[in-house]
């Protein structure tokens, strides 16, 4: 069944879940702790919407297939057609903010980038982008004063700030937009800060935004 989009106060988007369009590497820290180089240009990639599943599940990833990884992220809702948008248009179609994990099968990841291939099979699973419900921008500050947190099992894991982001939204949205039409009902993830790791069964989740976004859930045993 498609995930339904919603409001933190239950309210239905009008408009079905489409496209998920992720950026890698938006928070230096991050690109470091993986030994990746710091991007000059956004690293652009897709989840299609049957990857997307309720946050607040507990979560079940294929953990047959070698190590999952989580990666907490902001969680952008789009609200009008954006095509080679400017900034300020790409700022004004954004309707809501959550919350989402960027699930990855850092095994199969790391393999295909040796042979160069392509890692949609290590992204784009099933079940691999859990998302909450999301804030009406009236309950969100500035992009910069936002933070998020992520707890397992009551310790901090991650911790995001939206200054921290080396391409800020309105320049990531519209740099997506170049690229990709982005419909009502797409969601874009905006990168996730340093502290990954890896998702252990039988953990517990809490997951915090600015502006009164909590979220708790937990992964199968």
């Amino acid at each position: 069944m498609r995930f339904v989009l919603q409001f933190t106060d239950g309210q239905e988007f009008p408009h079905t879940l489409g496209k998920v369009v992720c950026i890698g590497r938006n928070y230096a820290d991050h690109a470091k702790e993986l030994d990746n180089p710091v991007p000059t240009e956004p690293l652009l990639f897709i989840k299609p919407a049957t990857s997307v599943v309720d946050l607040s599940k507990p979560l079940d990833p294929p953990f047959s297939r070698g190590d999952v990884h989580y990666e907490v992220e902001l969680a952008l809702l789009v609200g009008e057609t954006l095509t080679h948008a400017t900034q300020d248009e790409a700022e004004r179609a954004i309707v809501g903010i959550g919350l989402a994990m960027d699930l990855t099968l850092r095994d199969v990841q790391t393999k295909l980038k040796e042979k160069g291939h392509p890692w949609e099979i290590a992204k784009a699973f099933d079940g691999a982008c859990p998302l909450s419900s999301f804030l009406p921008l009236s309950r969100v500050p500035n992009w910069n004063a936002l933070a998020f947190t992520l707890e397992i099992d009551g310790e901090e894991r991650q911790h995001g700030e939206g200054s921290d982001m080396i391409f800020a939204v309105p320049t990531l949205v519209a740099e997506m937009s170049r690229h990709f039409t982005l419909e009502p009902g797409d969601v874009i993830l905006t990168g996730t800060p340093s502290g990954v790791g890896e998702l252990v069964r039988g953990s517990t989740l809490r997951l915090t935004l600015t502006g009164g976004l909590e979220v708790e859930t937990s992964v199968v045993e």
